[in-house]
């Protein structure tokens, strides 16, 4: 088995998932927040709904006779990023414990279960 490179993620686990809402928490769209649409495990990378809003150039389909250029979000790496804790409403890190034989994500600021 070759060596892995330099900075590569194993587990290919993120702290965030679809669905959450998190805030930037570095970069040019610092302190914005939105709800995660999807997560990119394998490149370390999320996408979040209204952050990183990139132009894209699209050429004409079936769907879209037009063409022309869209906005869309563009990706961020999920290290840019912290899960907003629903109990105090900034973002925290996470542990994970075990309850109920369930692996639970809780929020290290308040202790409280985000799952």
């Amino acid at each position: 088995m070759p060596a892995p490179k330099a900075g590569t993620h194993h587990g290919n686990k993120l702290h965030v998932k679809k669905g959450d809402t998190v805030m930037v928490l570095s970069g040019k769209n610092k302190g914005q927040s939105g709800v995660v649409l999807f997560a990119l495990p394998e490149t370390q990378k999320v996408v979040v709904e209204g952050v990183n809003i990139v132009k894209k150039h699209v050429k004409p389909s079936a769907g879209n006779t037009a063409g022309g250029i869209e906005e869309r979000p563009g990706a961020l790496h999920a290290s840019k990023v912290g899960l907003i804790d629903p109990e105090t409403g900034r973002p925290t890190r996470i542990r994970k414990q075990i309850q109920d034989g369930k692996k639970v994500r809780v929020g290290a600021a308040s202790g409280k279960v985000i799952d």
